[in-house]
């Protein structure tokens, strides 16, 4: 693991080291029995990015077993987070997505949101790895009143309030210059970021990732409807069943979700299997009509019509785009 905090003082860089070893031991402990009994399992974790005089951002490079990766969390501070191996399901907000390895995303500060890597996409040693960039929006602040440069690119723009998953253009641009970070000294590192930004905040090669949940007992329930849907896609998921298992009749359930996401529970379900078969297509060698039924249809006709409408090529066209 790398870790660079931009600072001309040892005893600061020693301090935040210290930081990064506690916050893994936390993490270890947070999937512990103990903790699972002793705490709900749903529970929110803040944590902050130490407030150490004289540092402006960090700079990860990590390289983690799957089962190691935080439970859902927020931190005062913008990620910016590569994903070079694994895939897995981001939480971001309200909104439940895939990802897999070349993805870059952007979550605002103070989102809740968990990156969840799928056992099976480590390597050879049990880890995945990504590189994650995390900076205070005062850092973007204080630079645009010093340096004339950089505000005359951002001074028109609005911040972003959901989270962001870059295309593929801009996330080349983004991963070419973390990559390019992994191997500079602090310095460089710092004149990257001056790169880095204007990137992030003026593109317009992104799409949605997820909304901010404002009120607490709502990112209780939908992080609750996500599990659900997580845990039991490749079966019918009735609407009486969901709306019981957080508490709502059907009726009242089916607007409130309607209201969250803008589309019905059917269709985020719907969604969700898509995405799942998207990425079967992509990293398995099960048959087609195999993916059908593990990812919780019922008929192979209805699947292709449903994914080609969907997605916009049929399913063996859409792995052959792969091959």
């Amino acid at each position: 693991m790398v870790i660079l905090i931009v600072s001309g003082n040892k005893v600061i860089r020693l301090s935040c080291y210290i930081f990064v070893i506690l916050f893994r031991i936390l993490v270890v402990y947070l999937h512990s029995d103990h903790f699972k009994h002793t705490f709900m399992e749903d529970t929110a974790i803040p944590y902050e990015l130490p407030e150490v005089e004289n540092h402006s951002f960090f700079f990860i490079d990590q390289r983690v077993e799957t089962g190691l990766e935080a439970k859902l969390h927020q931190h005062d501070a913008w990620e910016l987070y590569y994903v070079v191996h694994g895939y897995g399901n981001r939480m971001a907000g309200d909104t439940l997505q895939p990802f897999e390895a070349g993805d870059v995303a952007l979550i605002p500060p103070s989102m809740l949101h968990r990156w969840e890597y799928t056992p099976d996409s480590a390597d050879e040693e049990g880890h995945v790895r990504y590189l994650m960039v995390a900076f205070s929006h005062s850092l973007v602040e204080r630079c645009m009143q010093v340096f004339p440069e950089l505000r005359n690119h951002l001074k028109n723009i609005t911040f972003p309030v959901n989270a962001l998953k870059f295309g593929s253009k801009s996330s080349r641009t983004i991963r070419r210059i973390l990559s390019r970070m992994n191997n500079l000294n602090e310095l460089g590192r710092l004149c990257e970021m001056f790169r880095l930004l204007p990137v992030i905040f003026t593109s317009s090669d992104h799409m949605f990732a997820g909304r901010p949940m404002r009120i607490e007992r709502d990112v209780r329930r939908m992080q609750q409807i996500c599990s659900y849907v997580m845990a039991h896609y490749v079966h019918t998921i009735s609407l009486d069943v969901i709306a019981a298992e957080v508490g709502m009749n059907r009726s009242a359930f089916c607007s409130y979700f309607k209201r969250c996401k803008g589309i019905t529970f059917s269709q985020y379900v719907t969604q969700y299997r898509l995405n799942t078969a998207c990425k079967l297509l992509k990293h398995s060698q099960k048959q087609v009509s195999e993916i059908c039924f593990t990812v919780g249809f019922n008929d192979l006709p209805h699947f292709v019509r449903v994914f080609t409408n969907n997605i916009g090529v049929s399913p063996s066209r859409y792995r052959k785009q792969f091959q």
